[in-house]
C-alpha cells in the first residue's frame, strides 16, 4: 500500500509536468513559427538559431542548463523549489521549438488563394488567421502533434535529472529499496494508460475535426 501511495504521488507530479508543459509549450510554439515566418531577417535568423539549439541539443543538457544557469551566469542562488519551475521551462522552450515547425508547416499548407478570397471579402488579416486558416490548421496538424505529445510523457522521466521525483524516479527508488521490479512495472503500466489515454483524446479530436467526412 506505501509502494502504491508513493507512485500516486510521482504520478502527480508526472501530469503536471506533461499539462504545464503543453500549456505553456503550445502558444509559444505558434509565437515562434510566426517568427519563423516572419520577413524580417534578424527575427527570422533568431529563430532559426534558438530552434537548432533546442531541436540539436538533448533535452537532459537543457534541463541542466535551465536549472544551473542562474548560479553560475548570474550569480543567483538555487533554492530547492526551483526545481520544478526549472523543468517546465526546459520542457516548454524544448517542445515549442517541435511544435514551432509542426505549425508552421500547417500554416504553409494552405493554399494562398485562401489569403486573396478573404481579402476580398473584407477580412482583415487577423480575422482571417483565426477564423479561416488557424482551424484548418489545428485539423491538419493533429496527428504530428499527438506524436509530440505521445514523446512528451515519456520525457517526463527526464526530470529525475534535476531531482525532480516523478514517478519513474519514485519507482526507481523504490525498486532499488526492496530489491523488486515491481514498482517499474507499475510505473511502465502508467505511462502505458497515459499514452493510450492521451491517443484516444487526440483520436476523437481529429474525427470531430474531419468535417470532410
Amino acid at each position: 500500500m506505501m509502494m502504491f501511495m508513493q507512485l500516486a504521488q510521482g504520478m502527480i507530479v508526472t501530469v503536471e509536468i506533461f499539462l504545464l508543459t503543453l500549456l505553456f509549450s503550445l502558444p509559444l510554439g505558434l509565437l515562434v513559427a510566426f517568427g519563423r515566418m516572419s520577413k524580417i531577417k534578424p527575427l527570422q535568423w533568431l529563430v532559426k538559431i534558438y530552434m537548432a539549439i533546442m531541436r540539436g541539443t538533448p533535452l537532459m543538457l537543457q534541463l541542466i542548463v535551465v536549472y544551473f544557469a542562474p548560479y553560475y551566469v548570474f550569480g543567483v542562488s538555487i533554492s530547492g523549489g526551483y526545481r520544478f519551475v526549472a523543468v517546465i521551462i526546459a520542457f516548454s522552450i524544448n517542445y515549442a521549438a517541435y511544435f514551432a515547425e509542426i505549425f508552421r508547416a500547417g500554416i504553409e499548407s494552405i493554399p494562398i488563394g485562401q489569403y486573396d478570397a478573404a481579402k476580398v471579402l473584407g477580412y482583415t488579416r487577423v480575422s482571417t488567421f483565426m477564423h479561416i486558416i488557424f482551424p484548418q490548421v489545428i485539423k491538419r496538424i493533429i496527428p504530428p502533434v499527438t506524436n509530440e505529445t505521445i514523446t512528451l510523457v515519456k520525457d517526463t522521466s527526464l526530470a529525475f535529472v534535476i531531482a525532480v521525483a516523478e514517478m519513474f524516479t519514485i519507482a526507481k527508488q523504490i525498486s532499488a529499496k526492496q530489491a523488486s521490479v515491481t514498482a517499474l512495472m507499475v510505473a511502465g503500466l502508467f505511462y502505458f494508460v497515459f499514452n493510450y489515454v492521451v491517443a484516444y483524446i487526440m483520436e476523437r479530436i481529429e474525427k470531430k475535426l474531419s468535417y470532410y467526412r
